[in-house]
């Protein structure tokens, strides 16, 4: 059940999320953020829902569309900004940018621009927590093409024989850069995977704050129970392309255009009103903070300074 507080607060989160890509996505087009972005548009739910139940200790690790699993767990918008910008300011100096982003003060261990890369790293945060004895909680983010990857089986495989808290979540938004799921994965439900290894799997609507809530709060209580991982499928759907100059020629304008009536923000926020958690006045106002927080750290990442070129072997490590 979510209460009051949480609810608001996932309210803003997937706000301050849509802002903050729309934001990157101009900035692109403006040429002032150099590289290339993959947004998480249309998939906010998901991020916000299953770190409103994190603390900072618990660790997450995440994707190369990752910037919304970042600000979910807490991240500065501003030093999340200018590390995409290729800034000092950024939270890895400007050296990892879009696809490599990490806050080790929020638990977050980093994206991973390698398919599949970010989910044996969560089972070994797990296993530190395990051999701890904390009750530290890790979580995988991964998309739908991951699943057909080694490392997805290989981690899945270890995690259950040693019962380690982790929860595996497979943000399934329908395609692998062009390629529809249903041309590359031989199961209808990506979920049904986790029987493989013993271990509780369940597909639910990825734009449905609900669902995902009900979802994640068991398996975070299995976990910390000691029972082991769980494989969660939240199905869902990117609004824009794999990345900003994606031609798309592989869906319809239809499809996209019935996806963005299932706005994961819109959905919750009629939620909210129904069920008398918020006014309509309120929720607006979380809106327009999360508009003024994005546009504050983007000043503050457009005006901070490029890297010195002097520290380009800084932090290189050369055994």
């Amino acid at each position: 059940m979510i209460d009051q507080k949480r609810a608001l607060w996932i309210y803003a989160t997937m706000n301050r999320i849509r802002k903050f890509e729309e934001k990157a996505l101009d900035l692109f087009q403006s040429n002032k953020l150099r590289g290339s972005v993959h947004l998480y548009i249309g998939e906010e739910a998901i991020a916000a829902t299953v770190c409103s139940h994190l603390r900072d200790s618990d660790y997450i690790t995440s994707t190369h569309r990752g910037h919304g699993h970042c600000i979910a767990k807490g991240a500065d918008l501003g030093k999340a900004m200018a590390e995409l910008m290729g800034k000092a300011t950024g939270y890895c100096k400007g050296r990892g940018g879009s696809m490599h982003i990490a806050d080790l003060t929020r638990g977050h261990l980093g994206a991973n621009a390698i398919v599949g890369g970010g989910i044996p790293i969560a089972v070994g945060a797990a296993l530190s927590a395990q051999m701890k004895k904390t009750d530290q909680v890790t979580v995988a983010f991964f998309g739908d093409g991951a699943s057909n990857q080694g490392t997805f089986h290989e981690a899945l495989n270890l995690a259950s024989l040693w019962k380690l808290p982790v929860v595996f979540v497979c943000e399934n938004n329908g395609f692998g850069i062009s390629v529809p799921v249903v041309q590359s994965t031989s199961v209808k439900d990506i979920s049904v995977r986790g029987a493989s290894y013993d271990i509780p799997g369940v597909t639910v609507d990825g734009n449905d704050v609900l669902a995902v809530d009900e979802a994640i709060a068991a398996a975070i209580a299995r976990a910390k129970a000691g029972e082991g991982p769980t494989l969660i499928e939240c199905k869902t759907y990117r609004w824009y392309g794999h990345w900003i100059g994606d031609p798309q020629v592989y869906r319809t304008s239809e499809d996209v255009e019935a996806w963005k009536k299932k706005c994961p923000i819109v959905r919750f926020r009629e939620y909210l009103l129904q069920s008398k958690l918020a006014t309509a006045a309120e929720l607006d106002e979380l809106e327009g903070q999360a508009a003024e927080e994005v546009e504050q750290g983007t000043r503050f990442a457009i005006e901070s300074p490029t890297p010195d070129p002097a520290t380009v072997m800084d932090d290189v490590f050369v055994s």
